[in-house]
């Protein structure tokens, strides 16, 4: 190096940072939303985001359209946004097909790139009325919350770290059968170009008619086997499945199953045997007895335990279902699926904002951290800026007084 070699030291690159606001969220919502339903205005006061901006505050209230249009002072009257929502909805078809594009719209193209497993579940809202149009529009199921029926819906469940996004959506009716359902979720899956590297099922999908639709596809599965037959304690012994649960140790099976109409099906079973070492206050043997098949080779006992343990994530998107449903006690099945897939479109949205917004870039991957906006804190920031917009209705007129001391102390 020569003396006139000029050394030229270059400061590293700060990086930038920028905030997201309550406001940013509320664009991203009704952007997201009238993008796909395209809601069309219904008068001066009931304009779309207006009644986009109702639907997110009875959303974060966890309350009715009345409720809602009471609490905001400025808000139009719960008649004129009902009426207003019942003119601009298409049929239920269409707005099932309308949902689930908002909800595939953003999905990361990580998702795209490689085939993801995928959790298909049954979610049921208890109802307490009569059906409105037909009898099928109320699904029959066991007691649950003091009745058995129910508004049902199927959902499909990316299961990936970081990007557990729902994919699909479908209302499920009485007498529907269960491989149409899982065929209806698959297709809207695929049309978000979500292809499932196998599909793990809860126990009320282990059926004749399902596994042998899963085994003709060649469609990837696992799932429990429910327990039927006589127990270990009958004085005959046991029978069906529960002979598999009295296994002492891990191991690999096959099992016939069979239905009224005197189908079968061979699935191969996978008993995992493990020590609960007092968890949920119970000691002793536990023998997990699980389906698999369509091409699915597990590598141990403890992949098919651990494997199937994941699926559980989709519980959490319904108890945050729950928590972002508007509540009502309608018996118009459109605006319930409109309640149920606003709360979950709204999820995926908070799902989307800590991949592509909150998320920190790092070698090896983005880091997302969960804390930085919980799920609750994104509802209370929507309920605010519909607080700001509106105003908050916290008069009530009555036809009596205040006390004397309370007007002196006003």
């Amino acid at each position: 190096m020569t003396r006139a070699t000029k050394i030229i030291r270059e400061e590293p690159m700060r990086p930038s940072y920028f905030t997201l606001t309550a406001l940013d969220v509320q664009c991203y919502a009704e952007l997201l939303f009238q993008q796909h339903l395209r809601l069309p205005d219904h008068g001066p006061k009931c304009r779309a985001a207006t009644l986009w901006s109702v639907l997110f505050f009875a959303a974060a209230r966890m309350c009715s359209l009345a409720a809602a249009c009471v609490a905001l002072a400025n808000a139009p009257s719960d008649t004129a946004v009902h009426d207003a929502l019942l003119a601009g909805l298409p049929d239920g078809a269409h707005l099932q097909r309308q949902l689930n594009r908002a909800r595939q719209g953003d999905l990361p193209h990580a998702l795209r790139r490689r085939r993801q497993p995928l959790a298909i579940d049954l979610t049921l809202i208890p109802y307490h009325g009569q059906h409105l149009h037909e009898v099928n529009e109320i699904y029959r199921s066991q007691a649950k919350s003091g009745t058995t029926h129910f508004h049902a819906y199927a959902t499909a469940y990316v299961i990936r770290k970081g990007l557990r996004f729902t994919v699909a959506l479908t209302a499920v009716y009485q007498g529907a059968a269960l491989p149409d359902v899982i065929r209806r979720l698959l297709a809207q899956a695929a049309q978000a170009s979500v292809r499932p590297r196998y599909l793990l099922l809860d126990r009320g999908f282990c059926s004749v008619d399902v596994i042998r639709y899963l085994q003709a596809g060649r469609r990837a599965f696992l799932m429990p086997v429910p327990r039927r037959g006589r127990k270990a304690t009958h004085p005959q012994g046991a029978s069906g499945t529960q002979l598999l649960a009295t296994w002492k140790r891990s191991g690999w099976g096959q099992y016939t199953m069979s239905n009224a109409q005197k189908r079968r099906a061979t699935l191969a079973v996978c008993v995992a045997c493990r020590n609960r070492r007092g968890e949920r206050g119970r000691h002793g043997r536990e023998a997990l007895v699980y389906a698999y098949g369509g091409g699915l080779r597990p590598s141990s006992y403890h992949w098919v335990r651990e494997t199937y343990r994941s699926r559980f994530a989709i519980e959490t998107s319904y108890r945050q279902l729950h928590q972002a449903r508007i509540r009502t006690c309608t018996r118009d099945p459109l605006l319930r699926l409109l309640y149920v897939g606003v709360a979950l479109v709204l999820r995926n949205l908070w799902v989307w904002l800590h991949w592509e917004r909150l998320s920190q870039p790092r070698r090896g991957g983005r880091r997302i951290d969960l804390n930085q906006l919980v799920f609750r804190r994104m509802w209370l920031w929507l309920q605010h800026v519909a607080e700001h917009r509106f105003g908050i209705g916290d008069v009530i007129p009555t036809q009596r007084q205040s006390p004397e001391w309370l007007r002196e102390n006003q």
